[in-house]
């Protein structure tokens, strides 16, 4: 039995990755138009166009992902905890995932593939910090678990930078961190069939997938409209 069917599973993808790409590239054009017609651009704006529109849906795979994961923790008894903190200076914090489940609260901060530079790492290894500081205070006397997970089980490329500084983390905050890749995740809070229905899912999706964007609005004109009808006048 499905855990989340699959048209939701769909549904998810395509609005997130594609229901506001035109709206987002219609803006870029008129906002920075060098950018595409420019005489110091190696491509022509077509190619620059589909560029840009790949890039996007690449950014917006990891949107994706992290809102069905928070959908399949809905549906395996996991309640969602408040993701936005305000500190002492008023800054907010935002948090990815603050699922609980019985007496453990699972602060989870995803990211999509460990490919960065190691100045990233730095950043995101502080941020994880900074964010399960901030939840050991509001949570106080809570049992809470940090976890740093990529989404992308094929590439680890700062593995041991990772681990080595969750060490450290464990040992000052005395709450216990782990790094997790792929499936790990959800073997650890035994819903390893999340994985698995995730792929399934995933591969049955990618076939319907073009295999590039369609840039000509007109095709499907009236989704179009619905999509851009909001930009601001001077856009257009």
């Amino acid at each position: 039995m499905e855990i989340i069917n699959y048209n939701t599973f769909k549904k998810i993808f395509n609005e997130v990755i594609f229901e506001s790409s035109k709206a987002d590239l219609l803006q870029k054009v008129a906002n920075y138009p060098n950018r595409y017609i420019g005489l110091f651009r190696p491509t022509k704006p077509k190619s620059k166009i589909l560029q840009n529109l790949l890039q996007s849906h690449e950014i917006r795979f990891g949107d994706a992902f992290e809102l069905i994961i928070e959908e399949y923790l809905k549906n395996t008894n996991f309640n969602i905890l408040p993701k936005k903190f305000k500190l002492n200076n008023d800054n907010i914090l935002n948090i990815d995932q603050c699922p609980n489940n019985e007496n453990t609260i699972y602060y989870i901060e995803i990211k999509f593939k460990d490919n960065f530079n190691f100045k990233k790492s730095i950043r995101f290894i502080n941020n994880f910090e900074q964010k399960l500081f901030a939840l050991s205070k509001e949570y106080k006397g809570k049992k809470i678990v940090g976890i740093f997970y990529f989404i992308d089980p094929d590439l680890v490329k700062n593995k041991n930078y990772y681990l080595e500084e969750l060490s450290k983390i464990s040992k000052d905050y005395k709450i216990q961190t782990h790094l997790f890749y792929g499936e790990s995740l959800f073997e650890f809070l035994k819903i390893p069939d999340v994985w698995k229905e995730i792929i399934s899912h995933l591969e049955q999706w990618k076939k319907q997938v073009p295999e590039l964007p369609e840039i000509n609005f007109d095709i499907d004109a009236k989704n179009t409209f619905n999509e851009i009808k909001d930009l601001n006048p001077s856009i257009y």
